[in-house]
């Protein structure tokens, strides 16, 4: 990876009329907007149709894309739908906001009426579409038949065969309600083709996707339902052990995530196929793929199933370099980012070291009193092999953050970054990060616009409206925004 630079951006938050970011227009204003700044990278969070809670890192599928990022003024321009289909549409009123509860309750119409339409159109492509992805396709949409029939009830409350997924309920089931199923699967079809043209276009014009790959999968998923061999599940499907991180100076009770874990035995035995098909997928979707809780593939924190919070886990050994030599031996060489961040253990820096993989700085980690072993995320530490933040998505902002700290870090912060009196400059963080060694530094767009805490992404270990809903407007990015971002770039040859 050389020298260089770009920006974070979920697609839910750039700018649209109706509701939600998508993969329309505005998405290809980014793009330019990377282009005019000299960035090279556009990193994304998930892109996966999201379950309970409407977090992109838990999926109902680990394949499908999030249906309400299908750009409806796209689809009119196709002829699939109409306008005033859906105009005059309540898809919220909050412009910094993206409202759940609306796009659920209104999309699914509109979008019915464009599959409907597209499969009219355009058959010969959704064939090649159904067949070129049947790998995860029929699974998919026959879970969201069912789930639909079931008034959205996690599987685990269906009937036992559904449950189950034996295959002559899932034929009989399939046979009798074809047409919704043939929805789900058109939908994706939409979904992709509008994917990969914004992705050529970015590529085009020498912009680079960063996507991410979540650890885990929802419980409540097509993946799990339907292969379910590759977790740790029972004989009822219900999971043994979940998904979460020990009690720590930052939470007492420790953070219970809730995702079913995998059954690395098994996925062993079947020489890791489950994975190695992942990615093989995920190289064709990015240019660059970033693993999500990376330590966890060296070992994991399990926790008993029913429990209230992560006290009463135990750490389990996962599959570690074995894993990624399988990878790289079917796939060859892959683009890979990696979040090493949490509880680092000196076996969790090998298999960072072993893999090659450039692993995360995070600017504001290096002035929390509470982590003893906090130096390594200085800028002047950084080494080349590396990704700079001032935080992720699951930080505050830069602005929030400085405000929310205590006396003393808030002080060394500022001491450190040359910040006088009560300047607040995420300008000067910026550039302290874009100096250093690193050969890529990803900015938020929160952070590049100086936003407070009002634009966070999330909270972890919350249930909250204000999570994966910041949405900022176009008129946001002015000309003094291009042209420093532009100069920053240069002047540290990250061009």
């Amino acid at each position: 990876m050389k020298r260089s630079s770009g920006v974070l951006m979920p697609i839910f938050s750039l700018p649209s009329k109706y509701g939600i970011g998508t993969l329309g227009k505005e998405a290809y204003n980014f793009v330019d907007f990377l282009v005019a700044t000299k960035q090279k990278y556009w990193q994304m969070l998930p892109i996966m149709e999201t379950s309970f809670g409407n977090s992109p890192y838990s999926a109902t599928s680990g394949f499908a894309g999030n249906p309400f990022f299908i750009d409806l003024d796209m689809l009119k321009d196709e002829l699939l739908i109409e306008e005033k289909d859906y105009k005059d549409i309540d898809f919220g009123s909050d412009e910094r906001r993206v409202n759940y509860n609306k796009l659920f309750d209104n999309r699914f119409t509109i979008l019915k009426k464009a599959c409907d339409n597209y499969r009219k159109k355009h058959p010969i492509a959704y064939a090649k579409f159904k067949y070129d992805y049947s790998f995860f396709l029929d699974d998919y949409a026959v879970f969201h038949a069912i789930k639909d029939m079931h008034g959205g009830a996690s599987f685990d409350n269906w009937e036992e065969e559904l449950k189950l997924a034996d295959n002559n309920a899932i034929d009989e089931f399939t046979k009798n309600h074809k047409e919704e199923v043939e929805f789900y699967k058109t939908m994706q079809c939409i979904f992709y083709d509008q994917w990969f043209k914004l992705k050529k276009y970015a590529n085009d014009k020498g912009i680079k996707i960063i996507g991410d790959i979540p650890i885990y999968s929802a419980y409540d998923s097509a993946e799990v339902w339907a292969n379910s061999k590759n977790f740790y599940l029972d004989e009822e499907k219900r999971p043994i052990e979940v998904s979460g991180c020990p009690p720590d100076g930052f939470s007492a009770r420790g953070q219970l995530w809730g995702n079913p874990l995998y059954n690395y035995d098994y996925i062993k035995e079947n020489d890791y196929k489950y994975f190695v098909e992942k990615f093989k997928y995920l190289r064709i979707l990015y240019d660059v793929i970033r693993i999500d809780h990376f330590r966890g593939f060296d070992s994991y924190y399990a926790i008993p199933y029913g429990s209230h919070d992560a006290v009463n886990g135990r750490w389990k050994k996962g599959p570690g370099i074995e894993l990624f030599n399988k990878i790289h031996e079917k796939l060859g060489d892959l683009d890979i980012i990696v979040e090493d961040l949490g509880f680092l253990t000196d076996s969790v820096r090998k298999l960072l070291k072993d893999t090659g993989f450039p692993g995360m700085k995070v600017l504001q980690f290096a002035f929390d009193s509470r982590d003893k072993n906090n130096t390594e995320y200085l800028p002047h530490t950084y080494i080349e092999n590396s990704v700079a933040y001032i935080g992720t998505h699951d930080n505050d902002t830069f602005v929030g953050w400085l405000h929310s700290i205590n006396d003393d870090d808030r002080a060394y912060a500022k001491e450190y970054l040359h910040l006088l009196g009560d300047n607040f400059d995420n300008y000067r963080a910026l550039t302290v990060l874009y100096e250093s060694k690193s050969n890529l530094v990803v900015s938020t767009i929160q952070d590049l616009l100086g936003i407070g805490s009002e634009g966070r992404i999330n909270t972890p270990s919350t249930l909250s409206d204000m999570n994966w809903s910041y949405r900022f407007k176009s008129e946001d990015i002015d000309e003094n925004l291009i042209k420093f971002l532009k100069e920053l770039t240069i002047k540290t040859n990250r061009e």
